[in-house]
C-alpha cells in the first residue's frame, strides 16, 4: 500500500502525519479516512479548490489531471506547479509527500 506523508499544518496535523491507503484511493479520501479533516466543500465532486494540496514527492505517480481540475486549480490559493486537487489525485503504488496549503479560498473568506 502506498504511503502519504503529510507535512505539518497548524490546523490539520501540527506534527505532520503518515498514512497508508490502497492504490486507487484519492488523497482526499485517504486523509479523511485517517483523521486528517481536510476541507472538501464540494464533497469531492471536483467543483471547488478547498482540498488543494501541493505534491512535494510522487507527483508523476498520481493519476492524470483532466481539464476540469486544471481549470479549477487556476483559482487555488498558493498554486504551485505540483498542485493537485486531493479529491482528484488518485494514488498508484508509489509513496507521495504532500503539503496542505495554509489557506484555502474558504479559509480566506471565513477566518479573515
Amino acid at each position: 500500500m502506498p504511503v502519504i506523508r503529510i507535512l505539518p499544518h497548524p490546523d490539520y496535523c501540527p506534527e505532520g502525519k503518515t498514512v497508508e491507503a490502497p492504490a486507487g484511493t484519492s488523497i482526499c479520501e485517504a486523509l479523511l479516512d485517517n483523521g486528517v479533516e481536510i476541507e472538501h466543500a464540494c464533497e469531492m465532486s471536483c467543483a471547488c479548490t478547498t482540498c488543494h494540496v501541493v505534491v512535494k514527492e510522487g507527483f508523476a505517480s498520481l493519476g492524470e489531471l483532466d481539464e476540469t481540475e486544471e481549470d479549477l486549480l487556476d483559482r487555488a490559493w498558493g498554486l504551485q506547479p505540483s498542485s493537485r486537487l486531493s479529491c482528484q489525485a488518485i494514488l498508484s503504488n508509489q509513496d507521495v509527500t504532500i503539503e496542505i496549503p495554509r489557506y484555502s479560498i474558504n479559509h480566506a473568506r471565513e477566518k479573515h
